[in-house]
């Protein structure tokens, strides 16, 4: 598995604004890593959003980047990136190309204006989908 797997669980320390809810209700359950938060079942959140004021659509995010996150070890920023850029699973990212990847990406951040050049290069995306890839097989 990748490196969060092993050791001590990661902990999620900045998560954004948009998911304090979310935080908070998942916090209550005694949910603190992002491990802990991608082995949540379907039900799990369910009584999550039914016990608190967590958004299902929330709660699904975020299992994705966690699973994400978990996987392939990446930081919790580039895989929300992905996820909003509409790479939502490892099986998904295997299957891009690094040129697609880059352009998804890059086209995400344009349309929520943001100014600094793209974060996934070409080498990036070509690590990230090969280990993508790896884990696939």
């Amino acid at each position: 598995m990748s490196g969060g797997d092993q050791g001590h669980p990661r902990e999620w320390n900045d998560l954004p604004q948009s998911f304090r809810q979310e935080r908070i209700d998942l916090e209550k359950a005694g949910i603190r890593s992002w491990e802990a938060l991608r082995d949540l079942d379907d039900l799990q959140l369910s009584r999550l959003v039914r016990g608190g004021r967590s958004s299902p659509r929330n709660l699904n995010r975020l299992r994705g980047i966690a699973t994400l996150v978990c996987e392939l070890d990446l930081a919790p920023q580039d895989a929300a990136l992905l996820m909003h850029a509409g790479i939502a699973s490892r099986r998904a990212l295997a299957d891009c190309t690094p040129e697609q990847l880059v352009r998804q990406t890059g086209r995400l951040q344009r349309s929520l204006g943001i100014a600094r050049p793209g974060s996934v290069d070409l080498p990036m995306a070509k690590a990230w989908i090969q280990q993508a890839r790896q884990l696939r097989n």
